[in-house]
């Protein structure tokens, strides 16, 4: 096994990170590494944007649910969704591209481009000792967010990239039984043994927790995951989405 598919499944989520702020160095590698993602068709359509300013992190702490490690890291990066350069592309060959722009089509490629470029970013920096974890909270209120970082029309904020020194190493949360996941040839469709993998992840992430917290919780990952489901959330990002020009056809 070799030290890329170390660093892969070693993966943890890190919450609390020392008060030490990454190089530019780090920072311009983090990116470079992001930027050498795959992108469907060399369309690039995702923007990186890289917070400092202690008051821009608080402010971004609070649309997040207020996230501590949000705002106390040692940089943050926001993923965004950017076909903006693209529509400055069409003007520039005086070619109307907005008709393209606005298709779920193209929503889902700039989705996936800037999910793939952040998997880069996190693989690097951990590759560099750092620790990482994703802020989907950032959605929670994505018109603040977009405010906040002056992002124009055909651009939305996708979620944030916590990067810093760890303060403390986390134990690597149990993943879904590979059967579970991986399916070969045609989707599995037998759901009894559906069913019983799932069972047996219950028992193992009620035991995870349960070494985690000092026995202070216990759930399992179907009623998690069912709890988590039962109420709908975030239902505004649809209109805000394509207030900014997505989604539209």
């Amino acid at each position: 096994m070799n030290d890329v598919i170390n660093t892969i499944l070693n993966h943890r989520s890190i919450r609390k990170f020392q008060d030490v702020p990454l190089s530019r160095d780090q920072i311009i590698t983090i990116v470079e590494s992001a930027q050498m993602a795959s992108t469907s068709s060399y369309i690039q359509s995702y923007t990186i944007i890289g917070v400092k300013n202690p008051a821009t992190k608080s402010r971004l702490r609070e649309f997040s649910g207020n996230q501590s490690y949000v705002e106390n890291n040692g940089h943050f990066f926001v993923f965004c969704a950017d076909l903006q350069r693209h529509k400055l592309a069409g003007d520039m060959e005086n070619v109307d591209v907005l008709a393209s722009l606005e298709t779920t089509e193209k929503f889902m490629v700039s989705l996936i481009d800037a999910s793939l470029a952040a998997q880069n970013a996190a693989l690097a920096a951990e590759s560099m000792g750092l620790g990482i974890c994703y802020i989907g909270g950032i959605r929670n209120e994505m018109e603040g967010v977009s405010k906040l970082l002056k992002l124009p029309e055909y651009v939305i904020p996708l979620f944030g990239l916590a990067v810093g020194v760890p303060a403390a190493e986390t134990e690597i949360k149990p993943r879904l039984p590979l059967e579970n996941i991986y399916h070969e040839e045609t989707y599995q469709q037998n759901k009894a043994e559906f069913k019983d993998q799932l069972e047996e992840y219950n028992r193992v992430i009620s035991t995870y927790y349960q070494r985690r917290t000092n026995g202070k919780r216990s759930d399992r990952w179907t009623e998690q995951i069912a709890n988590m489901l039962k109420t709908p959330k975030r239902t505004q990002m649809k209109k805000f989405v394509q207030q900014k020009g997505f989604m539209k056809r």
